[in-house]
């Protein structure tokens, strides 16, 4: 089954640990990058994803915020950039090895960095970075 992702989830699943908002939504983020580490498709949404579900009954949840929008505008940008030379579009989207590894080393580096700027999660997410991603659960597809 598909797994639907927003832009800037994809910046976050790079140094996902095992933390997160709370224990169903860390329970939830664990089994979706199970599925992706066993090569589970990835469909490229605008609004709220898998990620966000556990989250979306919730009356603080911020899925829908525009600030979160941005943040995917963004990072859609940025990856794309990286990636293909133009940002990227809603749709299904395939990520290999190599663009794990091309998408770390620029999150290490800050230049995919712009939709992360405000986040609560910046500092934790940095300093996993700077551990080279230690105990980070997505493991790049053979």
């Amino acid at each position: 089954m598909t797994i639907r992702l927003r832009a800037h989830h994809l910046l976050c699943m790079l140094t996902f640990a095992g933390k997160g908002y709370t224990p169903a939504f860390v329970a939830s983020y664990k089994a979706i990058v199970k599925r992706l580490n066993d090569g589970a498709a990835i469909e490229l949404v605008d609004g709220p994803d898998d990620i966000c579900e556990p989250m979306l009954n919730d009356n603080t949840c911020h899925c829908y915020n525009e600030s979160v929008r941005e943040r995917d505008r963004l990072a859609a940008h940025d990856i794309g950039l990286l990636l293909s030379g133009k940002p990227l579009s809603i749709g299904p989207l395939r990520l290999s090895g190599e663009d794990i590894s091309r998408l770390r080393s620029a999150f290490q580096d800050g230049s995919i960095r712009q939709a992360c700027a405000g986040c609560e999660w910046y500092e934790l997410c940095t300093g996993i970075a700077q551990t080279n991603f230690r105990g980070c659960r997505l493991r790049p597809p053979q």
